[in-house]
């Protein structure tokens, strides 16, 4: 392992956005913690991706739903690195396209939340001490257009909704950790081909290029924004 390489974690990475965006940073050299509920999962996901890649990757288990298991994995990446260089938010659920806002069941909106925005917001909390420590330090919430105020508009309730109000604690973190040289931004990857986009989108390395772009942003680069392929989204 490459102990001077930067070190990454992704949520939700055994798959979709998330594996792919594992990949493309370990293919930039990253020593990457790919993530899943599962460690089977995470295991075969890596096992499927070291081989083609100069970088490392390492699976860990994570489930952001279970903050004592968060705060957990953040002990264990400050014994074996003792910082973080780049968390990527990227674990999601439910993309409820059949729903409607008017008759939706609450209890799956506040599942949907607890998953899609708290999840990445304990993770964020468990890990700024860590990205405290980098000389480059890079959060990145993927995010979606559905959660865009200017562009919103019936149905798919509980995902859209989760995604604005992950928007909304990026600017807050945005914010909050400028003077520390913490670049936190919001990545809509666009409409991409995988179990939760279904067929038809585009390939999942476009999508994920997104969220490299903003994991890899020079010192001077953007913080607080909310893009698609490097280019600015309304909120």
């Amino acid at each position: 392992m490459n102990t001077a390489a930067p070190v990454s974690l992704v949520t939700g990475a055994n798959r979709g956005i998330g594996r792919e965006t594992a990949r493309q940073l370990a293919a930039l050299g990253h020593t990457v913690l790919l993530c899943a509920r599962r460690r089977e999962d995470a295991e075969r996901a890596v096992a499927d991706l070291a081989p083609g890649v100069p970088g490392t990757l390492l699976p860990r288990r994570l489930d952001v739903n279970d903050a004592d298991g968060v705060r957990g994995l953040a002990r264990g990446v400050e014994e074996e690195f003792g910082h973080l260089d780049v968390l990527v938010n990227n674990a999601a659920v439910n993309y409820d396209t059949a729903r409607h806002a008017a008759s939706v069941d609450l209890d799956e909106v506040r599942r949907t939340l607890e998953t899609n925005l708290f999840g990445a917001w304990h993770t964020a909390q468990a890990f700024l001490p860590l990205l405290r420590r980098s000389a480059h330090p890079r959060l990145v919430n993927v995010s979606s257009e559905s959660g865009s105020l200017e562009h919103m508009s019936g149905g798919t309730p509980a995902y859209g909704i989760s995604k604005a109000a992950l928007n909304a604690l990026t600017r807050k973190l945005a914010d909050e950790l400028r003077a520390e040289r913490v670049l936190v931004n919001a990545v809509c990857p666009g409409w991409i081909a995988t179990d939760m986009g279904g067929p038809g989108g585009a390939p999942v390395e476009r999508g994920a290029a997104s969220v490299v772009w903003a994991a890899t942003l020079p010192d001077s680069g953007p913080t607080g924004g909310f893009f698609r392929h490097g280019e600015p989204l309304p909120w």
